[in-house]
């Protein structure tokens, strides 16, 4: 689902809310995939155990859109994603880099409505 705000939806925070992105099927686990939610780019994570994540699509330490492209993968019981680009790891629940405390991953909620991902902004 791609959809483009106008200047004035997106200054009046139009598209706050749930957004129906995909079919849980779409995602393979393990891996991400990117998705534009009225004019941001998230990027959707399906771990290995089932569970869907949605957080920023830019790399906070670069500022390049590539983390649908990280590594997923686990810190104990923490689910996490490395940016493809300086192997920064992040925790998928809460953003928080596991190296570096001066960089964060913004996250946002998801749920999973008749099989479909929804992502709230």
């Amino acid at each position: 689902m791609t959809t483009v705000l106008t200047l004035e939806e997106q200054t009046t925070g139009l598209g706050a809310g749930w957004h129906r992105v995909c079919a849980v099927a779409d995602l393979e686990p393990g891996w991400g995939e990117a998705a534009l939610i009225f004019g941001q780019q998230v990027a959707l994570i399906r771990t290995v155990g089932g569970d869907v994540f949605a957080v920023a699509q830019e790399d906070p330490a670069t500022g390049a859109h590539v983390m649908a492209r990280g590594i997923v993968g686990s810190r104990g019981a923490r689910q996490t994603l490395a940016s493809p680009l300086h192997k920064e790891v992040y925790d998928l629940r809460t953003g928080e880099c596991l190296g570096n405390s001066g960089l964060r991953l913004a996250t946002y909620g998801t749920r999973i409505v008749d099989g479909q991902i929804e992502v709230e902004l």
